[in-house]
């Protein structure tokens, strides 16, 4: 995948999503459980790699990719060699470094480098999707949930494949891809000649807690809410432990914070349509103080 397919397959400006990949923080983790739905969308995490002195180099080899369009070939390429030098790859015996037991766990392997690859490209790309659907609504006020329709396509994202809801309806809070790791499914805008006929009334959702594992240094069990709904046939359909949020719309409203406080924080227009966007809630406009009114309303040319 290079960068003119990525820009063909998302019908997006990859602007957008550098964007969303350079507001964040490297966090160092070691369980993946540690970091859930959208707190990703501030944090760049990769499990196992706390004390390990690679972090870093995994996110600026995303970050590059994302840039630069690089293919995952060469992105494993590349990464490789650094990950291997630094000690960071196969079947490793460590030390916990919450518990400081002795474990034996996989590091950095092919596979794990292409999910790497494919989750981090497919959420900075998903997000600036939102950002561009969010500013279009008016003429394309419904959204449509799309898979790549391959035999790779997980089951329940299959049963999505086509299914077309209200640009804001709640169902996309947490059914806004990725929806687990390595999805590439993704949503597209129609307009209301093409989705008129199509638009499903906004199903019941509902909330589940799975299991997800003990803390291994406390013993504390550790749960995961799954939001989604039922489809005709009884299937749940709801994203994947981890994923119950949409980085998209949080980012958006990270953005929006951040426009208001520092304009320059952010490009001027996804600054512009993250704060019309949040400017519809009346708990983010209570929330400025008068001079960031102003600053908003220049922004947006409500003064002319």
């Amino acid at each position: 995948m290079n960068k003119n397919e990525i820009a063909v397959l998302f019908q997006m400006q990859p602007e957008n999503a550098i964007a969303y990949l350079k507001q964040k923080r490297v966090a160092e983790g070691w369980d993946w459980q540690d970091m859930l739905d959208d707190a990703h969308v501030s944090a760049f995490t990769i499990a196992k790699t706390a004390e390990m002195d690679v972090a870093h180099d995994i996110y600026q080899a995303v970050l590059k990719a994302a840039e630069t369009g690089q293919t995952l070939r060469d992105f494993k390429r590349e990464l490789a060699p650094v990950l291997q030098q630094k000690g960071w790859w196969g079947k490793q015996t460590v030390p916990n470094p919450d518990t400081g037991e002795t474990q034996t766990v996989t590091l950095g392997t092919p596979y794990r480098l292409k999910t790497i690859y494919l989750t981090n490209l497919q959420s900075a790309y998903m997000a600036g999707r939102y950002a561009e659907m969010s500013a279009a609504t008016a003429t394309h006020p419904y959204w449509q949930y799309v898979t790549v329709n391959d035999g790779k396509v997980r089951e329940a994202h299959r049963k999505l494949h086509g299914q077309v809801f209200a640009a804001d309806d709640p169902v996309w809070d947490t059914l806004y891809p990725p929806l687990d790791y390595r999805c590439r499914c993704r949503v597209r805008p129609l307009s209301r000649s093409q989705g008129a006929a199509l638009v499903q009334p906004s199903p019941k959702l509902e909330s589940i807690i799975v299991d997800i594992g003990a803390n291994p240094a406390t013993g504390e069990e550790r749960y995961a809410q799954r939001t989604g709904f039922r489809l005709p046939d009884g299937t749940f359909a709801a994203p994947s432990a981890g994923f119950n949020a949409n980085q998209g719309k949080t980012f958006l409203q990270r953005t929006a914070r951040l426009a208001v406080e520092k304009a320059q924080s952010a490009p001027p227009e996804l600054a512009k349509v993250a704060v019309k966007a949040m400017m519809k809630q009346e708990k983010f406009r209570n929330a400025l103080t008068l001079a960031q009114l102003k600053w908003v309303a220049e922004l947006l040319g409500l003064n002319q």
